[in-house]
């Protein structure tokens, strides 16, 4: 249920109410009893905390410097985890070129 801010047009008193969407806006003055006009705010954002939410939505910032630092240091490969090719498979230009073309010696 949201909460609605409401100013007296006479005493210039403000208060709040938790109402029901469905519920009449309030009308009178809980001080002096005036005529009350709902005031129209920006509202907030949101934030779940707490229990029920996934943990990975609010992580402390000790795991975020902890998972940045995991990360930089996976993102280059090293060479005994990079996949080579066999020799045999991959011919070079200049082995192709000395068997191709006699020599002149």
């Amino acid at each position: 249920m949201p909460t609605y801010s409401y100013r007296c047009q006479a005493c210039k008193h403000e208060f709040e109410e938790f109402q029901k969407i469905t519920d009449l806006p309030v009308k009178e003055c809980p001080k002096c009893g005036g005529l009350v006009m709902r005031i129209i705010t920006g509202g907030a954002g949101l934030i779940f905390k707490g229990a029920g939410f996934y943990i990975t939505d609010n992580r402390s910032s000790d795991y975020k410097k902890a998972a940045s630092s995991d990360n930089s240091s996976s993102s280059t490969p090293s060479p005994s985890t990079s996949p080579s090719l066999p020799s045999s498979t991959s011919p070079s230009p200049s082995s192709s070129d000395k068997s191709s073309k006699p020599s002149k010696d």
